[in-house]
């Protein structure tokens, strides 16, 4: 009851809006006129940006330019960093629009682009991540890139690392000297990609996702032994770390097999472990997006709508098995930073809450022994919070605290003494700068934010969060979805304008909303859920399908053609389009018996044991959706 009661607290305390931008100190650029917050935040660079489209790419080809291609997205530090070093200095903004046309995009609006010229940067052995940074020809096609680049050389063991402005000038000069091998590396490059991306697609028809595979899935996962989530031995499971909660899930299904109890164990430790370290936010709920070493105290302090979904679910299914009160803390708690922080007025569900504020990354969420102090007004509950906190040396910037629990465990008593001081701590918190909040609304991570609800109502058996995901489907299904039935990408706003739906769907748009509805449904059972769920799956199947080698494109048949079409099971921070599609096919065949449900749950499955067979860590959506599959089957032997 307390805790319920400070969960309420923490959704209905009053949130004051996210910092205005700065003034501009430059004329509006194009993407003035665009409605993604990632775009609209480099607005006013010097930089001549270009949206993604045929405008960008006709002049450079008129020009003979090349292109230059940065994709990020509104939480991301480092793209914050290289928007104030090097897309807002005048002298490199000069250099590329003398020499290049330069694209932005949003990789949350156009997960396409991304994932092609991501992998386009792994299979020539680059770095790969955000913001990234691609030099493409005319025709679209990568030739070098890289992620953040500072603006001036570096110094490092005595070697010299090229800056930006180097980087820029080098392939200017690349272009001048060597303009044909640069186009035939290019050629090659975009050849090596589409073979990449062909042979995740191909499925190996003598591989079959059998118990056998199953268990080579669960067994390959390796576990921090000490501090929880995986690792690996031979790195003496130094972080970052990130929670992947997919991979969780889906052991945390198979340990309920009769000997997996060290699996069980394992998870378990997992799970606490996240919830008493610093990723958690103990003031106002939720997770951040990972952890920058093993020990999950220190994180990158974005807050993504995706994470946060995935792990109330999460906790939710362990709470079902084991109701232990911490669970419970984290379900509630998350739950309700999402509806004081991400939950527009429509019902839909802002994207994330960007990590940096004031120009500092984690500023908003740190605390110093004098903060807390002034906070709290008392002695008590001071020594209280640095005793369950274990506030003796700095852990951040060797001046500041990102709360985590000490090394003692925490009981129902010290969670229940917590409620009350957290609520201080919040009001003291809320006074501060705040985050930038990304409040576009994107049709797949409301669905998987739908199923958190739906699941948590359910297993707390609590009628408000049921009541939270049915009022989001409504939404996006008012709002997303075409008189045709096809799904659009994202609800938004150009500037002065009313939010609309912009940007075809993807397939992770209808696996994830699909998955949202099916929670929908085992919550409660209520027709109407189960059949939109089955409308969208249908139109799904006719738009994404691979009707040759099983599974689903991540682009429709009908979408913008890019030099590669991606097609993968890798469920990473994020799951992949085709490991939950397929998992909602196998629930959708147990719940309806129909067997077109069973004939794509199986092609889907067939696609997915081969990329499995060759790294079983690779798709655990994939693996719960097998061991779903051969339950269902089996029982129906019996």
């Amino acid at each position: 009851m307390i805790r319920s009661a400070f969960a309420l607290i923490l959704a209905t305390l009053p949130v004051v809006a996210a910092d205005p931008p700065e003034k501009p100190s430059h004329p509006a650029n194009r993407l003035a006129k665009e409605s993604s917050p990632y775009l609209l935040q480099h607005a006013h660079n010097p930089v001549d940006w270009y949206p993604w489209g045929p405008e960008a790419f006709a002049k450079a080809k008129k020009e003979n330019k090349l292109v230059f291609l940065s994709v990020g997205y509104s939480s991301c530090h480092w793209c914050h960093v290289m928007e104030r070093e090097s897309f807002s200095n005048e002298a490199v903004a000069k250099l590329m629009n003398d020499k290049f046309v330069c694209i932005k995009v949003d990789r949350e609006e156009r997960p396409d682009i991304d994932d092609i010229y991501m992998i386009s940067l792994h299979v020539i052995g680059l770095n790969g991540g955000w913001p990234m940074s691609v030099f493409l020809t005319p025709d679209a096609k990568p030739i070098f890139g890289g992620t953040y680049f500072p603006p001036e050389d570096r110094k490092v063991d005595g070697d010299t690392i090229p800056g930006f402005k180097t980087i820029l000038k080098n392939v200017c000069d690349l272009y001048a000297e060597k303009p044909k091998e640069l186009f035939a590396q290019a050629d090659a490059v975009a050849e090596r990609t589409a073979a990449a991306l062909g042979k995740s697609a191909l499925a190996n028809p003598l591989v079959s996702f059998d118990r056998a595979l199953i268990q080579e899935a669960a067994d390959a996962f390796e576990f921090d032994p000490e501090q929880g989530g995986f690792g690996s031995k031979s790195l003496l499971y130094r972080g970052p770390k990130f929670p992947r909660a997919a991979g969780l899930a889906f052991l945390w299904k198979h340990s309920e097999l009769k000997g997996q109890e060290t699996l069980r164990e394992n998870v378990e430790l997992a799970l606490r472990k996240m919830a008493a370290g610093g990723i958690y936010d103990h003031v106002g709920g939720g997770f951040h997006r990972y952890a920058v070493e093993r020990t999950w105290t220190i994180p990158h302090f974005e807050k993504m709508l995706y994470d946060n979904a995935q792990l109330v679910e999460l906790y939710a299914e362990a709470y079902r098995t084991k109701p232990d009160p911490l669970f419970k803390t984290v379900i509630e708690d998350t739950l309700a930073f999402v509806s004081r922080e991400l939950i527009a007025p429509s019902g839909g569900f802002y994207s994330a809450l960007d990590a940096d504020s004031a120009g500092k990354e984690g500023e908003f969420y740190v605390w110093t022994p004098k903060q807390i102090d002034e906070a709290l007004g008392s002695a008590e509950d001071s020594a209280f919070v640095r005793k369950v906190f274990d506030l003796e040396k700095p852990n951040f910037e060797g001046k500041a605290f990102v709360l985590r629990f000490g090394p003692r465990p925490v009981d129902a008593a010290t969670l229940a003494k917590l409620v009350p001081i957290q609520s201080k701590l919040l009001a003291a918190r809320s006074g501060r700068v705040r985050p930038f909040r990304d409040t576009k609304i994107l049709t797949g991570w409301n669905g998987q934010m739908i199923a958190a609800y739906a699941r948590a109502g359910q297993v707390l058996n609590e009628p408000k969060y049921i009541a939270s995901a049915e009022k989001a489907a409504r939404f996006v299904l008012d709002k997303l979805r075409t008189k045709s039935g096809r799904l659009m990408r994202s609800y938004t706003a150009k500037p002065g304008e009313k939010p609309e739906a912009r940007g075809i769907g993807f397939l992770d748009d209808y696996a994830f909303l699909v998955h949202g509805l099916l929670a929908l449904h085992d919550a409660t059972k209520q027709d109407v859920w189960l059949k939109e769920a089955r409308a969208l799956t249908d139109v799904m199947i006719a738009n994404f399908t691979d009707t040759v080698r099983g599974g689903f494109y991540n682009t429709p048949h009908d979408g913008e053609k890019l030099f590669a079409r991606g097609k993968d099971v890798y469920d990473g921070a994020q799951l992949s389009g085709n490991g939950a599609a397929v998992r909602n096919l196998v629930r959708l065949w147990a719940k309806t018996g129909i067997e077109e449900y069973k004939k794509q749950s199986e092609s889907g499955l067939k696609f997915a044991a081969a990329a499995v067979k060759a790294s079983p860590t690779s798709g655990p959506v994939s693996a719960e959706a097998a061991t779903i599959f051969l339950d269902r089957v089996e029982s129906g032997k019996k």
